[in-house]
């Protein structure tokens, strides 16, 4: 299954998002200027602690009405770029949908590793069980995403032992997943200016894909990728339903989208992403 040709001249291009998105630099304006507009529009709860360090917060959006559900998301950014506060914009479907929205930070590399962040991102997610029905959350229905180095980092939650982490936690802390243009298997990176940051050796590289596990997750997945994205960026995709296949999954392709622009679909209530994260949710009916 592995990719045979990692060499930096394959590999570099391929994991460059900007590669396949040339209007990328105008989509991420875009998107910060909607990140704005809806942080005005929706009450929220901003920079709520989860962990020591001031890295270490979410961002609450309480949904309309009854919250039907809860959806973490966890930024991209190549694990050493960009903030939670970039997609506040989400909360223009989530909230509107009866969705409890929470948003996570965490410390980026170079400052930490690869491995303190995946176990930050655990911390959040067992801090939102214990503590999101003080804003209304239903712990009972806690469906984690993310996009790119999100979407690694929501695999990675769906391969969690939450006894491990908490004996307090229920195995099925996590009931499904929105992994989007993640990377699930990191050999790749080592050959990429991606690394210079990361710093990973093929130990770290291996210890943190995902694909490597058996996953804890019982719950479906839902793993799009933009029509747009690169061959590597598909085939993982394709990658992790195959390495998982005892868990019900749905590989979505979405047409006309890039790796930055596709969250673009998520905010709109009307997008078929955004229909299929509702099927996923159980909140199609």
């Amino acid at each position: 299954m592995n990719q045979p040709n990692y060499s930096r001249a394959f590999c570099e291009p391929q994991y460059d998002p900007y590669q396949t998105a040339p209007d990328g630099p105008e989509v991420m304006k875009r998107r910060l200027a909607l990140a704005v507009k809806a942080r005005d529009e929706f009450a929220s709860h901003l920079d709520v602690p989860y962990g020591p360090t001031e890295k270490e917060r979410v961002d609450i959006f309480p949904a309309k009405g009854e919250s039907r559900g809860v959806m973490v998301f966890i930024h991209g950014g190549y694990w050493q770029r960009l903030d939670k506060s970039n997609l506040m914009f989400l909360a223009n479907s989530f909230v509107n949908a009866g969705i409890t929205l929470v948003q996570v930070n965490y410390n980026l590399a170079p400052a930490v590793t690869l491995d303190k962040i995946v176990d930050e991102v655990r911390a959040a997610c067992a801090w939102v069980w214990h503590s999101i029905g003080q804003y209304g959350g239903d712990r009972d229905r806690i469906y984690i995403g993310g996009n790119s180095a999100g979407g690694h980092l929501t695999a990675m939650m769906a391969a969690t032992d939450w006894k491990a982490i908490d004996p307090a936690l229920p195995e099925d802390l996590m009931k499904g997943g929105l992994p989007i243009s993640g990377i699930y298997e990191l050999e790749p990176l080592l050959h990429t200016s991606i690394n210079d940051a990361l710093v990973m050796d093929m130990e770290t590289a291996v210890r943190n894909s995902p694909n490597r596990y058996a996953p804890t997750l019982k719950g479906p997945l839902l793993i799009p990728v933009g029509a747009l994205e690169s061959p590597e960026f598909q085939r993982q995709t394709r990658l992790l339903a195959d390495s998982w296949p005892d868990v019900p999954s749905r590989q979505m392709v979405v047409p006309g989208c890039h790796h930055y622009n596709i969250l673009l679909e998520l905010a709109n209530p009307q997008s078929p992403l955004f229909r299929a994260t509702l099927e996923l949710m159980k909140l199609d009916q």
